[in-house]
């Protein structure tokens, strides 16, 4: 245990330019990925749109976060290229962040959000690629630590906005006044707290597209954009300090070469951009275990951040729905409390890494989520067991994502071709399970929304207990690395076999 501690002490002051650099990139994904919900209605107010209208704006930015996690594994793997993209992304969620309060139609606060969407997705990859890359065997104690930082910045962004939403409704209509109290207001932002996926029946609410703006949300953005300028001017010293900008007119460095791997990262992995993971030359000769592994790592994945975004989605539709029937000030809690212990458990993740093997980590967690949900599906009537179990899931679902990864790209070597299938897999079960998740929801009833979860979780386990089996027939058989070179040397070479 000392040991290890030293170690991984010692591998950080080698490289902790680089790792804080990291860390505050994923903190500027953190506070861009949580804004919106509780700012939405005031959004709405600002671009004069319907409840139906606004909701589109989730579907932009989770689209094109996708789109963007894609993007960011073509992105060469060089230092100076990595870099690069991460400056441009940061800088583009604080132009983003700016120019939100200017945006007063729906299809500029879509374009607007598309492109934070992008930066962001460019943002999750990369920076999962390099810290990887950087710590290889050890990474799986800062990507935990990585990922605790996107918790810290969604927990920062609402902080923000509080205090400059609107009590009431933030469009008067002609005659001056509204006919809505506090507290329906108070119902709309928790439900579309969850990207808007189920509406309800919003009839009641009168909300005018047509009258007086009185919102005040423009300071909220303004100040975030502030917030998450340090960000890239932190990338950008990182930048110089590895010698990619130079201040100097006469340099010749200025952007103008790539120096290659910082002296801190093995260089000798062979990670190239994502088309390297499809090249037919390199694939041929890897055993079947290798392409099974990145499917099974990649659906856990997929289904348990589907599970992280169905569940802070409809836990509060839950809650005020029969037999539950909570208040709207308490359900509006839970979903606080589920991103609190995420944000809590992997900061406790990064001392339990320590102790625990990655497998061992992965069983109690994954684990620890199928038991939660069964036991919210048996006491499906009991609000109290409601608040626990969502706090234990939280800190249980939290881990699973960092600790998949560094196992899943410890057993295959650190190619970094896994890395860029779990990032995009991660990014479309979040959008993908919430969307159907809702459907389910709404053609049936809410006690479906706990069924749901129940059995993602229960097929999330059975398959990573075959991965467990998969990754041992794997580590027995001879490396998939050196097969590839056996060919390839029999490919160049044929003319030095002794004739008969």
């Amino acid at each position: 245990m000392k040991l290890a501690e030293e170690r991984t002490w010692s591998l950080f002051r080698s490289r902790f330019r680089q790792t804080l650099t990291y860390w505050s990139v994923f903190f500027s994904f953190g506070l861009s990925i949580a804004f919106l919900g509780p700012t939405i209605l005031d959004l709405r107010c600002q671009t004069r749109s319907s409840l139906q209208q606004i909701t589109w704006v989730f579907f932009s930015q989770q689209f094109f976060l996708l789109l963007g996690s894609c993007l960011g594994g073509l992105v060469r793997r060089t230092l100076m290229s990595s870099l690069v993209a991460l400056f441009s992304s940061t800088l583009i969620i604080s132009l983003v962040f700016a120019i939100i309060p200017l945006c007063h139609h729906v299809v500029l606060l879509s374009m607007a959000m598309a492109l934070a969407g992008t930066a962001m997705g460019v943002i999750d990859t990369i920076g999962n690629l390099q810290l990887v890359k950087l710590y290889q065997k050890d990474a799986a104690i800062f990507l935990q630590a990585l990922h605790f930082f996107i918790g810290l910045g969604a927990m920062v962004s609402p902080l923000v906005a509080d205090p400059f939403l609107a009590d009431d409704r933030c469009v008067l209509g002609a005659n001056g006044t509204n006919n809505s109290s506090s507290s329906d207001l108070e119902h709309l932002r928790n439900s579309l707290g969850g990207h808007g996926a189920m509406l309800g029946n919003t009839s009641r609410y009168p909300l005018y597209t047509e009258g007086v703006v009185v919102t005040r949300v423009s300071y909220a953005f303004w100040i975030m954009a502030l917030i998450n300028l340090p960000v890239p001017a932190a990338v950008l010293t990182l930048m110089h300090h590895e010698g990619l900008v130079s201040c100097s007119s006469s340099s010749p460095r200025l952007l103008s070469r790539d120096p290659g791997p910082s002296p801190a990262v093995d260089s000798s992995q062979g990670h190239g951009d994502m088309l390297d993971c499809f090249n037919l030359d390199r694939l041929r000769g890897r055993p079947a275990t290798f392409f099974i592994l990145h499917a099974l790592g990649g659906t856990i994945v997929f289904i348990t951040d589907g599970i992280i975004g169905s569940y802070a989605g409809f836990v509060y539709t839950y809650a005020v729905s029969p037999p539950l029937l909570m208040g709207y000030k308490m359900a509006g809690c839970l979903d606080s409390i589920f991103w609190a212990s995420i944000t809590a458990g992997r900061l406790c993740s990064i001392y339990l890494t320590y102790r625990f093997q990655a497998p061992v980590l992965l069983t109690i967690s994954l684990g620890g989520v199928v038991l939660v949900q069964c036991v919210l599906m048996i006491f499906y009537t009991s609000w109290m067991l409601l608040f626990v179990g969502t706090c234990v899931l939280g800190l249980c679902i939290s881990s699973v994502f960092p600790s998949m990864l560094a196992f899943t790209e410890d057993t295959l070597d650190y190619r970094g071709c896994a890395t860029v299938v779990l990032v995009t897999s991660a990014s479309t079960g979040e959008m993908m399970l919430q969307v159907l998740v809702g459907s389910v929801i709404n053609s049936q009833s809410s006690y479906s929304f706990l069924v749901c979860s129940t059995v993602t979780s229960f097929m999330g386990f059975c398959l990573f207990l075959l991965l467990l089996y998969t990754r041992q027939i794997h580590i027995n058989l001879p490396t998939d690395s050196s097969t590839y070179m056996d060919m390839k040397e029999k490919q160049e070479a044929p003319d030095l076999q002794v004739p008969e």
